[in-house]
């Protein structure tokens, strides 16, 4: 699936995400930053109390030969200051975790409100050409390996970062040297980092992709599974699914390997480094004791060593864990990258402004607009010249003036398509697969712009109609028939939401759908799942016909219902599809050359062309192509 994110750096990404984060939860995000302040000063402060016991309370008690009860009420009240401070870093750590675990959900619902809400709004060359299970893995991998950024990666981040920097301050103070020998092994910490750290993300994002790609061939094989088993496809299936799936393994391997043998380099760099600071903190110290300086370095206390040893302790596996970050950051940005790319899809443009309004007639015979529906529509289409508004009533007049297109610029599709189609005519495309049939109605529905050309609807052009107006003027019975989990009811309501309940089974009826909803288990009300699985492909495309019935529209499209189902059920559906059709403008895409016999005009296409036009006695007359199909078979491949 072609993406976007390639063409993003980590950073950009990163600081995208972080402005999207910071632009909606600005004000919860400084109490976290402040509760994760206060923590961290807490926990450096304890160093410094470690320092203070030593040196300030056991050392000279040590020296002037008092008791441990003589020492006992000043510990107790170094300690009754560190328990009441570390009570504090409690709570401001608990507030901190809990406010964050609510901003990132909060802010993971809004990416995917965000994300849903663009897609509704991207063209059908978007999903044509995007695997959907590449789109669901930014729903799911994408969006958790944000999640985990926001709830775990930066406020780690933020709190080692502070925790570092305050560390770094309190050893200066105590001994530059020493600190100097902390900094070197940082250096080295951070050369791993870079080393270890750049193979495991370059494989994490592999990772991420792999995973998009499994699950697309899932997705793909679980819509084909009937497909699969009737061709006896199995172990080539599963063949396939084991080259992906060793790929993602491959991918995942490499990249946790090198994640975890990361965390024990970094931890044995803090090791040597502590060791050395023991041996170089024991020397100041003996100078310390001997009175005299080491290597030219001002003696230290007993425990201010201590406290350093500590200190650079923490510093270490605070570096370490910042290191450790490094994969989740990674993932995190592959995720968004994608998640981006998902968001920045440009939606379909819209420059149409002529509107479909419900209309009545006023005392002198004018069409005027009305807030009821009246069973009768009118183009609201308004004059940017003078102001004025005009209202044309929709009658389902469709022409098709020379139209040419293709999908891509160097393979055309139609060439210089016309077609005229009178209020209340049916209008087939016969022709074999990839003659353009589908296509011209995708045009007139405005899926896809047409290259040159006209296409206009009641003399008004099309791409002056709003879309969503246009598509509301248009029904359609799909040879796909898509339900949606819900009840049988609500997937009939789908073709009008205000639809009442008197409407959706008078629909029904039209349909000729009412008699088998009546014998499911709570008729109207019985829920339907995976698609209508319980039904079969019949009751299906009933409830699709219902459907288009219970919108009402002046014109309509039937991409051949009949052509996937038996000859019994074929006539059930045919006798609803004419009930259906009647007084509307009808465009028919044909695969049986049987249900196009009572259209009023036939289009043979052939290579983007039509290369014949009439009524079937016309055409049968001519013994053209159109002839040489109905003589020679009943269906096209």
């Amino acid at each position: 699936m072609p993406r976007k994110e390639a063409q993003q750096d980590k950073p950009h990404v990163l600081g995208r995400l972080l402005r999207y984060l910071f632009a909606h939860y600005k004000g919860k995000l400084i109490v976290v930053l402040i509760c994760i302040l206060v923590a961290s000063a807490i926990h450096v402060s304890a160093s410094v109390f470690l320092q203070i016991i030593i040196d300030d309370c056991i050392t000279p008690a040590l020296k002037a030969g008092l008791t441990a009860g003589d020492m006992l009420p000043g510990l107790l009240k170094i300690a009754g200051i560190m328990g009441g401070a570390f009570a504090v870093a409690v709570i401001a750590v608990f507030v901190h975790t809990q406010l964050m675990a609510i901003v990132a959900h909060r802010f993971l619902k809004q990416i995917r409100e965000d994300m849903f809400n663009n897609m509704q709004s991207l063209p059908i060359k978007y999903f044509d050409t995007h695997k959907h299970g590449d789109i669901m893995s930014c729903y799911t991998n994408d969006v958790d390996a944000i999640l985990q950024l926001a709830t775990q990666c930066i406020p780690a981040i933020v709190c080692a970062a502070i925790m570092i920097i305050a560390f770094l301050c309190v050893m200066l103070y105590y001994s530059v040297w020493l600190t100097l020998i902390v900094l070197g092994s940082s250096v080295i910490m951070v050369l791993v980092t870079r080393f270890v750290g750049g193979k495991s993300s370059r494989n994490f994002i592999r990772q991420q992709k792999a995973i998009a790609k499994t699950e697309g061939y899932i997705e793909e094989m679980m819509n084909g599974q009937k497909v699969v088993k009737v061709f006896c496809h199995e172990s080539e299936a599963a063949r396939d699914f084991d080259k992906l799936n060793d790929e993602l393994f491959d991918c995942a391997d490499k990249a946790n390997g090198f994640a975890n043998i990361l965390g024990p380099i970094m931890g044995n760099i803090g090791n040597l480094l502590y060791v050395v600071l023991a041996f170089a903190g024991g020397a100041m110290m003996l100078g310390n004791v001997f009175n005299v300086s080491v290597f030219g370095v001002k003696p230290l206390e007993v425990g201010m060593i201590v406290s350093f040893l500590a200190m650079s302790r923490s510093f270490s596996n605070n570096v370490m864990q910042m290191a450790q970050t490094v994969n989740s950051v990674v993932q995190a940005s592959a995720g968004a990258g994608r998640v981006f790319a998902l968001l920045d899809e440009r939606p379909e443009p819209d420059k149409g402004y002529v509107t479909l309004v419900h209309a009545t007639e006023d005392e002198n015979g004018n069409l005027t607009e009305s807030e009821e529906r009246t069973g009768r529509w009118a183009w609201r289409h308004p004059h940017s010249a003078d102001g004025s508004v005009t209202y044309t009533e929709v009658k389902g007049r469709i022409t098709l003036d020379n139209v040419d297109f293709a999908y891509e610029p160097e393979k055309p599709v139609l060439h210089g398509v016309s077609v005229f189609a009178e209020p209340g005519q049916r209008v087939a495309f016969v022709g074999s697969t990839g003659a353009g049939k589908t296509t011209v109605t995708n045009l007139i529905n405005r899926f896809y712009d047409i290259a040159d050309g006209k296409i206009r609807y009641d003399g008004i052009n099309i791409n002056k109609i709003r879309k969503s107006d246009l598509r509301r003027s248009l029904g359609m019975v799909l040879q796909d028939t898509n339900l949606f989990t819900g009840t049988v009811r609500e997937n009939i309501r789908y073709g009008r939401l205000d639809a009442t309940d008197a409407e959706v089974e008078a629909a029904a009826r039209l349909a000729g759908a009412h008699d088998f909803i009546s014998h499911l288990p709570s008729g109207y009300d019985t829920v339907l799942k995976s698609d209508g699985a319980n039904l079969s492909q019949g009751q299906r495309q009933l409830l699709s016909i219902a459907r288009a019935a219970v919108a009402d529209t002046p014109v309509m499209i039937m991409d051949e219902a009949t052509s996937s189902i038996d000859t019994r059920t074929e006539a059930i559906v045919q006798e609803g599809c004419n009930r259906l059709m009647q007084g509307r403008t009808v465009f028919i895409i044909a695969h049986r050359l049987s249900t196009v016999r009572s259209a009023d005009v036939i289009m043979v296409l052939e290579h983007g062309r039509i290369i014949e036009r009439g009524n079937h006695e016309k055409l049968i007359a001519e013994k053209g192509k159109y002839y040489q199909l109905y003589t020679g078979a009943f269906e096209l491949d």
